[in-house]
């Protein structure tokens, strides 16, 4: 699932229908009272809720992660946690064994710096993403051209690809993604069959179908949208089929 900063940091999402723990994929249906202590819960309160009683806190969880996904060394981590939990530079100078104040100074220093380099990739990713969209739309499929018009694919070749990309069947998992473009268009196609038409599919159902199909169901959903084989609502929580996909 592709969640925002903001939802990030409270450590769940809020969809239609319900939301979902990002720190461990647990659902809370919209609509369910939960008890908890004697008190009762709607669903994103107890999503909350859960991430401060099972995780302690979105910081405290993304702390225990590896360098590769934080970047931070371990003396960079310990220091994040004292500066978390309010300490002063004397008490994190005697608990760290540092020498000086200066150095607390000097970390909280680079600390920052690494902030501000994360806001100016974070602004460079976003950029890029906008620019990816804009080009994938000069190439979007449009619905009412079939594969066959739009890429001159004859019917011995669209029947090759699939028998190919499909060896279990067209109902079967695909075995790769990795495919020029005319052929991964054919592909797409045969995936979007298997969802219904005048059908609105949350983003989680949407998941679970391209799962049994193919390990990579967000690179495939990503495709399925460029290439006008489907739509969604801003948020992403809904998605439903174009009906005249061939």
């Amino acid at each position: 699932m592709e969640a925002s900063l903001n939802e990030m940091k409270q450590g769940y999402a809020v969809q239609e229908h319900e939301c979902i723990c990002l720190l461990c994929g647990e659902v809370f249906e919209k609509g369910i009272i939960y008890p908890e202590d004697g008190v009762l819960y709607e669903a994103e309160r107890y999503a909350k809720l859960h991430v401060e009683k099972v995780h302690q806190s979105v910081f405290h969880y993304l702390m225990k992660m590896d360098k590769d996904v934080t970047g931070l060394s371990e003396h960079q981590k310990s220091l994040l946690e004292l500066f978390y939990q309010g300490k002063s530079d004397a008490e994190i100078k005697e608990k760290m064994g540092i020498g000086s104040s200066s150095t607390i100074r000097n970390h909280r220093f680079t600390l920052k710096k690494k902030e501000k380099q994360a806001k100016v990739f974070l602004t460079l990713m976003e950029l890029l993403n906008e620019h990816d969209k804009k080009a994938s739309s000069s190439r979007t499929l449009k619905p009412q051209q079939s594969v066959e018009a739009r890429y001159d694919i004859s019917a011995e070749e669209h029947d090759q690809v699939i028998a190919k990309n499909f060896p279990k069947g067209i109902d079967g998992p695909l075995c790769t993604f990795n495919l020029k473009e005319k052929h991964r268009i054919v592909v797409l196609q045969a995936i979007a069959k298997r969802f219904e038409g005048n059908k609105v599919y949350h983003e989680k159902e949407v998941n679970d179908i391209l799962q049994l199909i193919y390990e990579d169901y967000v690179l495939v959903r990503r495709f399925l949208i460029e290439y006008g084989f489907f739509k969604r609502n801003a948020d992403g929580s809904a998605y439903w089929k174009e009906e005249d996909i061939r």
